[in-house]
Order: structure tokens, then C-alpha cells, then sequence
């Protein structure tokens, strides 16, 4: 029974690294239809950006200090792939609006431009990032069952920005905005909303969340330049499935993908496990093309 719960346990926190990745994903892909191949390298940035705030504090700080690190990192990552998205958005994507083969072969070329960037800088190995000391160990629910401190801390991370997303996106004006251009792009232009903002905003948000990502996966394990492309596909098959435009059902796409993954690896192995979820995506997506969850819109007499 531990067992199994614990692996109950360990399909959530699949899924909340997933729905961590997806989240600024969906906002990106749903709002601009913008197939942005580079998002995996955002979460790179926010990698190494835990990465170097370790550096400093291990260097100029008391080591009464370093507890803290990793709480700052979150803020810095979530700024740098920030900056970055805005930066990338006002110089090339803005460009590629309406042309998603075009914007793939572009977002496909920054990807490796900013894998090489990281490899000049960095240096090809994996490095690790030693966690905190409050996220060592973990809570004993039973003689053999144990929930690590670290992927109880994703699932907690998760939450808030699931939260702050929320409540960003049905209870602010740019939130209801971004909704707007969503539904209707020309009609939101019509009535003044300034669609070249939200998309602006909307992507280097979407880059933000896919830099707190990137600081929460190196409490997973090593990172490395090409770590976004481990994680890169799966965030699609995420987004697609959910459907484009609800926050519901990115979650439920997550939450099943990583499930099923996590519980047909189990019983079989990482490799037919994994080529078993796919079959399930396609075979849903052909009943269900719009995925999970789609935006409600008003029909044309």
C-alpha cells in the first residue's frame, strides 16, 4: 500500500513540474499561436540562475546565509527569463504572429543559440545545485512511506503560481485583456485594447513562469544546457491536451499525463510507458481535437 501511494506521490509532483512548465506555455501558444520552440531554454535560464545565486552566496555570504538562496533564485530566474522573453518578443516574434512554421524554424534557431550561449558560459557538463537544508529529508507518513521536503515544495510552488495566475487573469484588466484578444483578436482591437501590449506582456509573463520552472527542476537533479528539451514536448502535449485558453484544463492535462506516465512506467517500462501515453493523447485528441477544456464562444447566425 506505501508503495503504491508512494507512487500516487511521485505522478503528482510529475505533474506539478508539467503544469510549472505548461503554465506560461498555454498563455503564450493560446493567446498568439505562437509554436515557441525555445520555451525549454527559458527554463535553462531560470536553471542557471539558481545556479549562479548559489555561486554568490557560497563566495560572499556567511554560510548562515545560504538558506536563503534558493528563495531569491525564484525572484531572479522568474526577472532574467523575463527580460529575455520581452527582449526576444519586441526583436523576432512580433514578426511571426499568424505564421506558426515560420515562428518554429525562428524559436527553433534561438534554442540553439541560447544552448550555446549556456555552454560557453557554463560549460557543457551538468552541474548541481545543492538544495537548502529545510529542503533536505522529508515527512514520514509511515514506516515506508516518506514525501520528499523538496517535491512537496513544488506542489506547494505550483499552487501559488496557479493562484497568482488566476487571479491575474479573471479579476485584473490586463488579465481580462488578455482574455479578450484570446477570444478575438480584431473585435478587443476594435473597442481599444491594445493587442501589440498584451502580447508583449503576455509572452514575456509566459517566459517568467517558465524561468520559476527552471529554478524549481534543480531540486529534481543536475542541470545543463539542453535540460528544457527534456521537458519541452511534454509541455506541448500538455497544453493541447488541456485546451487552448483555460487554466482548468492545462491543470487536468498535467495531472493526467503525469499519472498515467508515472503509473505506466510502473507496471512496464520508461520507454513503452511513455509510447503508451502518446497512443492515449492521439487517440483522445481524435475524439476530442479542441482538447479538454475549450473557451466558450458565441455562434455566428
Amino acid at each position: 500500500m506505501g508503495l503504491l501511494l508512494l507512487q500516487l506521490f511521485n505522478g503528482v509532483s510529475l505533474s506539478s513540474i508539467l503544469l510549472l512548465i505548461a503554465l506560461g506555455l498555454a498563455i503564450t501558444f493560446g493567446l498568439m499561436n505562437v509554436i515557441n520552440m525555445a520555451h525549454g531554454e527559458f527554463i535553462m535560464i531560470g536553471a542557471y540562475m539558481a545556479y549562479t545565486i548559489q555561486q554568490l552566496f557560497q563566495k560572499f555570504l556567511p554560510a548562515s546565509a545560504f538558506g536563503w538562496y534558493f528563495i531569491l533564485s525564484l525572484g531572479v530566474a522568474f526577472a532574467m527569463a523575463f527580460a529575455i522573453g520581452w527582449l526576444l518578443e519586441a526583436t523576432l516574434i512580433r514578426f511571426l504572429y499568424g505564421r506558426p512554421l515560420d515562428s518554429l524554424l525562428a524559436t527553433w534557431g534561438v534554442s540553439l543559440v541560447l544552448q550555446q550561449l549556456a555552454r560557453q558560459i557554463f560549460g557543457a557538463p551538468n552541474v548541481a545545485v545543492k538544495a537548502p537544508e529545510w529542503l533536505e529529508g522529508g515527512l514520514a507518513l509511515s514506516a515506508d512511506l516518506m514525501l520528499p521536503y523538496k517535491r512537496l515544495f513544488i506542489i506547494g510552488l505550483v499552487i501559488v503560481c496557479i493562484t497568482i495566475i488566476y487571479l491575474y487573469q479573471y479579476h485584473s484588466r490586463g488579465g481580462r485583456n488578455m482574455q479578450a484578444v484570446m477570444q478575438n483578436r480584431s473585435m478587443a482591437s476594435c473597442l481599444g485594447i491594445s493587442t501589440r501590449r498584451v502580447d508583449s506582456q503576455a509572452f514575456a509573463f509566459g517566459s517568467g513562469m517558465a524561468g520559476i520552472a527552471g529554478c524549481a527542476l534543480t531540486l529534481v537533479g543536475p542541470i545543463g544546457p539542453s535540460i528544457g528539451t527534456y521537458y519541452i514536448v511534454d509541455a506541448f502535449m500538455v497544453v493541447v491536451l488541456g485546451g487552448i485558453g483555460k487554466i482548468i484544463g492545462t491543470v487536468a492535462g498535467a495531472l493526467g499525463i503525469g499519472v498515467l506516465n508515472t503509473a505506466f512506467e510502473y507496471t512496464t517500462s520508461a520507454t513503452i510507458g511513455k509510447v503508451i501515453v502518446f497512443t492515449l493523447i492521439i487517440a483522445f485528441l481524435q475524439w476530442k481535437p479542441s482538447g479538454l477544456v475549450t473557451i466558450k464562444s458565441r455562434a455566428l447566425d
